[in-house]
């Protein structure tokens, strides 16, 4: 008998594990990437001794990618080597304080005690909150890979999530237990990994501190990109067949089944190859819309599924270090409210942003020439589509501005110690990635326009359609992807185990 043939278009983290998976259960796997390396955003830039890791920054829930490793013997510490980061943030503010993140809540005593003697035990009860509302959604939507609120309620019951926090925002959840504004705004931007505003989040997103705390921030020894070439060796050694600077045009579609992709390879042959199953890692709005021709109406119901914020990235390689920085570093706004307000609700660019900058040369020596530094800068901006129209030239004014707050809040003549400079807007992570209006992060998590859900993995219009990444549940960073992938490659086998 003949294998089952999957198709996978997009090697970023969530195609490649559904891939690993598949071809693991006895698919035959072909993966089409349209770019001539694998790994999607998690992507990297080398010049003049300067490591730039282009894409994501920090590791955490390595649990969550264990199973694309595992198997013949092996396990994840095989293909990249983990090292712990602690302080895992350092947080700078206009007044000059800094406060460290540490792992360990007994850590924390000393650095809270800057901000109040009664701030310990405020974070101490905020930690027990969001460990519950981790436990909680972990045991269904991350293990069970629920795909929507009937879901949700089918598996929980209604009195089985009583104590998640589904009434109030993120902001409101830390509020309600946090009196000082610095370490409010600190947790607050936990929703950095989601691309989304705390006030407009539901509460339950307060997981993401206990997901940080409890299982570590963790570093890819050599760079993050060594996790994405650990990928691209796991599927070859699992017999998945990989094809670079192979773009796929179209799905061709008939009665409810998707039936073949067309691609076309990089010296311009176009190609159709059939498949009995067919996995999208290109999100699902630009999938359906450029790939399959949806009609209107149904590119209306999937408005929800807004994308999350994208963002001016901009990485510098200096010819001197900054000692004040950690590896992880948050630069806040004076006010992070207004700050959120204006780039979610207003969709405008921001006038004073949090900045989050990533410093790798304090793990990894070999990120950078000796005496240098590797530095990574990121403000959230809103998306392509949003309510105001921004330009390229708009968002190198930003940076501008980012670079002048960087200079006023520590970092002396940034400018004049540059020697190597690469600078990403939202421009060109569209183009370079058809990520949905440009966003980083998938889609938003927002209260009243998805409550947190993203896009159902398995199509609700094609039979044999499936999607991973970020735009569908659990939704954006790389455990989340990698978990995505790994859920759909099970929808799919025990699909057809059943014929």
């Amino acid at each position: 008998m003949s294998k089952k043939t999957a198709c996978v278009i997009g090697a970023g983290l969530g195609g490649m594990s559904a891939a690993v998976m598949l071809a693991k259960a006895g698919f035959s796997v072909k993966l089409f990437e349209k770019n001539g390396n694998v790994g999607g955003k998690l992507n990297r830039l080398q010049e003049k001794g300067f490591s730039f890791d282009l894409g994501p920054s920090i590791f955490t829930l390595p649990q969550f990618f264990r199973p694309v490793f595992e198997g013949d013997g092996k396990r994840l510490e095989d293909y990249v080597r983990l090292k712990r980061v602690d302080p895992q943030w350092r947080n700078f503010f206009e007044d000059g304080s800094v406060v460290d993140l540490y792992e360990n809540l007994e850590d924390m005593r000393g650095e809270l005690a800057k901000l109040g003697p009664q701030v310990f035990d405020e974070y101490r009860a905020f930690c027990e909150y969001s460990k519950i509302q981790y436990d909680i959604t972990e045991r269904g939507y991350f293990a069970k890979g629920l795909d929507g609120f009937w879901d949700f309620v089918k598996f929980y019951g209604f009195f089985g999530a009583s104590k998640l926090d589904w009434s109030g925002t993120m902001a409101g959840g830390i509020s309600k237990r946090v009196s000082d504004p610095k370490l409010r705004a600190i947790l607050e931007y936990f929703i950095k990994y989601v691309g989304s505003s705390a006030y407009d989040s539901p509460g339950f997103m307060n997981l993401m501190p206990h997901i940080q705390l409890e299982f570590g921030l963790w570093y890819v020894e050599g760079g993050l990109y060594v996790l994405a070439e650990a990928f691209e060796r796991r599927m070859a050694e699992v017999g998945v067949e990989l094809h670079l600077n192979t773009e796929v045009l179209r799905i061709h579609k008939d009665e409810g089944r998707v039936k073949s992709l067309v691609v076309r390879h990089d010296q311009g042959s176009s190609q159709t190859v059939e498949a009995d199953v067919i996995v999208s890692n290109m999100e699902v709005i630009p999938a359906y819309d450029k790939l399959l021709g949806e009609e209107q109406g149904f590119m209306k119901k999937l408005e929800r599924f807004e994308p999350a914020c994208s963002g001016i990235v901009l990485h510098l390689g200096t010819d001197r270090i900054y000692p004040q920085l950690a590896h992880h570093n948050f630069f806040y706004s004076e006010n992070q409210k207004k700050h959120f307000h204006r780039v979610f609700q207003e969709g405008k660019l921001p006038d004073d942003p949090t900045i989050y900058l990533v410093a790798p040369t304090r793990s990894d020596a070999s990120q950078a020439p000796a005496g240098c530094d590797n530095i990574k800068i990121l403000p959230h901006i809103p998306h392509l589509g949003s309510k105001v129209p921004y330009t390229y030239e708009d968002c190198v004014a930003l940076k501008e501005r980012v670079v002048d707050k960087l200079e006023r809040m520590g970092l002396t003549d940034l400018r004049k110690h540059t020697v190597v400079e690469d600078f990403w807007t939202p421009f060109d992570i569209q183009k370079k990635y058809y990520s949905n209006q440009g966003s980083i992060y998938g889609v938003v998590s927002d209260t009243r326009k998805n409550f947190a859900f993203k896009a159902p993995k398995k199509s609700d219009k094609y039979s044999n359609l499936y999607f991973v990444g970020g735009s569908v549940n659990p939704g954006g960073g790389m455990p989340m992807v990698v978990l995505s992938g790994c859920r759909a490659a099970e929808v799919i086998v025990r699909e057809h185990a059943r014929g």
